[in-house]
């Protein structure tokens, strides 16, 4: 659905090139060669409280994206670190989504980008839930568009051109009434939704693809983490579509998503059941500093 309010068009401060400037001067030229090749990497981060859940790693991620892309990044992790709370501050902002991104600029033009450099600038805005009425439980539509090959695509970096499909596949679901898609990749096994991490219970197990394809995402390791804090056993493999039958409970992981459970995945259904909710209070609770994870 449209936001009430475009982004380029907002009251606040952005992070650029390494000064605040007024959101609406936060500008780049046409020719960017980012708009043109993809040549963009970026995080998504959430701010509870005014502290702004697992920084540094996020930071360290956008570094590893950029650095596989072969992007030099201007800003150490500790700069970025430092900006975004900068942004925060700023923006007088408490509970809050955070965007750093990275991209090549407008000093060449052509497949070739060496002469580009790299321009960097954070945004933060209020951003609730990414699902709406989550608790509920999401349904998802089986995308025709699969997750590529390592050998393919720089699988393993936050890029901006591998969520091409992913808007794709979010776009075809929304049209069938659906909110969001579920993925397969190259194989056919199980990979991920269009910006999440997919986990489903059997047993008292549970069992998620192994991120081969995709990025182990931030999220899903701390999930993980809670799990093995509640004795709860996981099981990373391979996961094939035929397999979701057999399933009990599936729920997806992200910074933008937390913990949202899912109720039906194409013809598959699920409930939401107590081991999914209780990572998701788990999840809530550790992110504002009411649980440790230790």
């Amino acid at each position: 659905m449209p936001e009430s309010q475009p982004y380029d068009d907002r009251d606040g401060k952005i992070w650029f090139d390494g000064k605040l400037v007024d959101w609406r001067d936060a500008n780049v030229h046409i020719l960017t060669h980012a708009m043109h090749y993809a040549s963009s990497v970026f995080e998504g981060q959430r701010a509870y409280g005014g502290e702004i859940f697992e920084l540094t790693r996020h930071s360290e991620r956008l570094h590893v994206s950029a650095k596989i892309l072969g992007m030099p990044m201007p800003y150490s992790v500790e700069e970025i670190d430092a900006a975004c709370r900068q942004v925060l501050e700023a923006n007088d902002l408490s509970d809050a989504y955070v965007r750093p991104v990275a991209w090549r600029g407008p000093e060449q033009m052509g497949v070739a980008a060496q002469a580009t450099k790299t321009h960097v600038a954070i945004a933060a805005w209020e951003w609730g839930d990414y699902f709406k009425n989550k608790e509920q439980g999401i349904r998802l539509d089986i995308s025709p568009w699969r997750r590529p090959a390592p050998y393919t695509a720089p699988v393993h970096a936050k890029a901006a051109g591998l969520y091409m499909i992913c808007t794709m596949a979010k776009h075809a679901a929304a049209d069938k009434g659906y909110d969001d898609a579920l993925m397969m990749d190259w194989r056919g096994q199980i990979a991920e939704a269009t910006g999440a991490n997919a986990f489903f219970v059997a047993d008292g197990i549970i069992h998620t693809p192994t991120p081969d394809c995709f990025l182990n995402g931030i999220t899903r390791q701390t999930v993980m983490a809670l799990a093995k804090k509640r004795d709860i056993k996981v099981i990373e493999r391979d996961i094939w579509p035929e397999e979701l039958e057999g399933f009990e409970q599936f729920f997806l992981t992200g910074s933008a998503a937390e913990v949202t459970p899912v109720r039906e995945a194409g013809p598959w259904n699920f409930e939401v059941g107590e081991m999914t909710l209780g990572l998701m209070n788990d999840y809530a609770k550790l992110v504002r500093g009411q649980l440790s994870n230790s």
